[in-house]
């Protein structure tokens, strides 16, 4: 079976990452998984960009040198993406020695060649985007994507012919009509190139600029940033003699945003091209997550932090909305009550009370062992779920290889209904009654056990937590045997009498806002007035505790207990907190009173009354004394 490779975008390192950054990898992630679980040896690549006037402007602002401003960010890209559960092999940076030897070895070569000249030019330059344009590029003569009026700039450059190319690249595009994917951005590449396509200018001088990679051939120049940043394909491989580059460059697979098709997709090619390297095999265009209507922009104030919405939700949700809210090559709308709402509804109601439902009817029926599926019952009580698994797993198969996420997870969804209405048609609780029925419930069980077997499978690539807490508690010992896709095609692989641990809530449902997810480790306390913490936290752990300024709007006692006070508070929206303290605080001298509460605590009830956060308190027992703030703040001001 054929190598599989990957790549990222390389991110540009003048802005910190944000949810586009990680669409584009948890993307790339998802398909690197899925082609493991297919059984191909794949390769994962991403990186950071760091070069061009952009990144000096940035370091500058910052009160930095370039250097160590790109180590700084770049390590911020690097860092979050084991946050998101992210499985890359390699993570290039175009500063690096070895990048840099690649991009002067390829310059030379196709400088030799005769398609690198030099010659003066003057043009519109967009400082943003690093790159001159054509007046026809213009809109209202100002760049499309920055929306500024360019610089005209005249200088002496060296310069790339891609107009000698022009016609191949045509030619190869509508010979290959995947080469580029989905249609739609094709089409958009075909239509630039039906205008004549000018020669790529590819050199800064240093009296402009000196922060990038010198031309071999001229050393008062460096390289433009897009010639040097798109040469890291080949360079992470070890271009051209290593053994990585031969074994998974013949299979590439280039994933990129909208907003850089040009590069990847007419300038990039004709480079290969010139350079004698064989072309990547597919570059796949997604579209941008807007945010209020707008796409993502610093300017704006609009930029979704990915690392946040982990922390609150937990990485498998996250990735789960990115690939199930987004149809690839669209555009998509990002908002954290769509995000709350495909969690609930998705993942505590269809996935999670299916899961938690199973596993309770095992412990209780049959102490916790997978039951043995008795012959000769299982074509009475099949009920057509051995086959809506296969279909499933066939269908998410074929929409992953098309790049269609959503699709894919509304196959597994499908299959969960297919499930739940197995459990209903067939009452296992009625069976369990009567013990002429036994041997049918036995059936029934093992049928739904296995069918979170083949669930278990299939979620794997795009929520790898989950999956690996599913088959722990189905009693799936090796889950790299029950990650194969041949696997989750075939029915009947849960092994009977096997002691499966307790059930768990798979996704806590989110009762209400920024709320904890399944995956924070913030524990309930034994005692209601005092938040009890393992010594020698991590700060990841702490940061996860939302402390809120609260103000007292009403308090009164709870019945039969002399010790807690119902209180109502005001922390931007109003909380009910069940409080230990009425031994110490009187009704009366509490409203009004500001106080520091544990938001995000999960909801639990307390003599009969929900309590939805914890008031801190210093001191024990009967001499706890209320944590307040040094002066007046608003409701809801969190603590940092």
């Amino acid at each position: 079976m054929n190598p599989y490779y990957i790549t990222t975008p390389i991110y540009y390192v003048n802005a910190r990452p944000h949810l586009g950054h990680a669409y584009s990898t948890v993307v790339a992630d998802v398909l690197n998984r899925f082609h493991r679980m297919c059984g191909q040896e794949t390769y994962f690549l991403t990186g950071t960009d760091e070069h061009g006037d952009k990144v000096v402007r940035a370091a500058k602002e910052e009160g930095l040198s370039p250097l160590v401003y790109v180590d700084q960010i770049s390590e911020l890209f690097r860092n979050l993406w084991p946050e998101l559960d992210i499985e890359y092999d390699y993570f290039i940076r175009t500063t690096s020695h070895a990048h840099a030897k690649v991009v002067e070895e390829v310059l030379q070569k196709i400088y030799d060649a005769g398609d690198i000249y030099f010659s003066e030019y003057e043009g519109a330059y967009c400082f943003g985007c690093e790159r001159f344009y054509t007046e026809r590029e213009l809109v209202d003569g100002r760049c499309p994507d920055h929306k500024t009026i360019p610089e005209v700039i005249k200088e002496s450059n060296y310069f790339f012919r891609m107009s000698r190319y022009q016609d191949w690249l045509v030619e190869h595009i509508e010979t290959f009509p995947d080469f580029v994917r989905p249609e739609r951005y094709r089409n958009e590449v075909l239509a630039f190139l039906r205008e004549p396509l000018v020669d790529l200018c590819i050199s800064r001088p240093k009296t402009r600029l000196q922060w990038g990679i010198t031309l071999p051939f001229d050393n008062q120049y460096v390289t433009y940033v897009w010639f040097d940043a798109l040469l890291n394909y080949i360079s992470a491989l070890g271009y051209p003699d290593g053994e990585p580059f031969k074994k998974f460059w013949p299979t590439v697979q280039h994933l990129i945003a909208k907003d850089i098709l040009k590069p990847h997709a007419i300038y990039w090619p004709i480079m290969l091209k010139a350079a004698g390297i064989p072309l990547y095999r597919n570059l796949n265009v997604h579209g941008y997550w807007n945010v209020d209507a707008a796409k993502m922009s610093k300017s704006i104030g609009n930029v979704v932090d990915p690392l946040e919405l982990k922390k609150i939700y937990g990485s498998d949700a996250f990735r789960y909305f990115l690939m199930r809210e987004m149809v690839f090559g669209l555009d998509s709308n990002f908002s954290e009550e769509a995000f709350i709402h495909r969690f609930n509804s998705d993942l505590a109601n269809d996935l999670g009370n299916l899961f938690s439902r199973s596993l309770t009817m095992v412990h209780k029926y049959f102490k916790g062992i997978v039951p043995q599926k008795e012959a000769g019952t299982e074509s009475d009580i099949d009920f057509g779920l051995r086959a809506d698994a296969e279909k499933a797993a066939q269908d998410y198969r074929k929409a992953m290889e098309d790049l269609a996420f959503n699709k894919a997870l509304m196959a597994i969804w499908e299959f969960i209904n297919h499930i739940n209405k197995y459990i209903d048609v067939t009452a296992p609780w009625e069976l369990a009654k009567r013990k002429s029925q036994q041997r049918q419930l036995q059936t029934v069980l093992y049928n739904v056990l296995e069918g979170l077997r083949v669930i278990s499978g299939l979620i794997y690539p795009i929520m790898p937590q989950a999956s690996r807490v599913m088959q722990e508690h189905l009693g799936l010992k090796s889950a790299e045997t029950f990650q194969k896709m041949e696997d989750l095609s075939v029915w009947g692989k849960t092994k009977p009498g096997i002691k499966l641990p307790k059930r768990l809530t798979l996704f806590p449902r989110i009762e209400q806002g920024r709320a904890q997810s399944a995956n924070q480790e913030i524990a309930e306390p034994k005692e209601v007035r005092l938040m009890r913490m393992k010594p020698d936290i991590t700060m990841e752990i702490f940061q996860k505790i939302d402390l809120r300024v609260a103000t007292v709007l009403h308090a009164e006692a709870v019945p039969r207990s002399k010790k807690l006070l119902k209180l109502k508070v005001d922390v931007g929206e109003v909380h009910t907190i069940v409080a230990g303290i009425a031994e110490n605080y009187e009704v009366e001298d509490l409203i009004g009173k500001q106080v520091v509460i544990v938001a995000n605590l999960k909801p639990t009830k307390l003599m009969g009354i929900l309590s939805q956060g914890m008031v801190l308190t210093a001191g024990d027992k009967g001499n706890c004394r209320l944590v307040t703030v040094d002066g007046p703040s608003d409701p809801g001001t969190p603590l940092t």
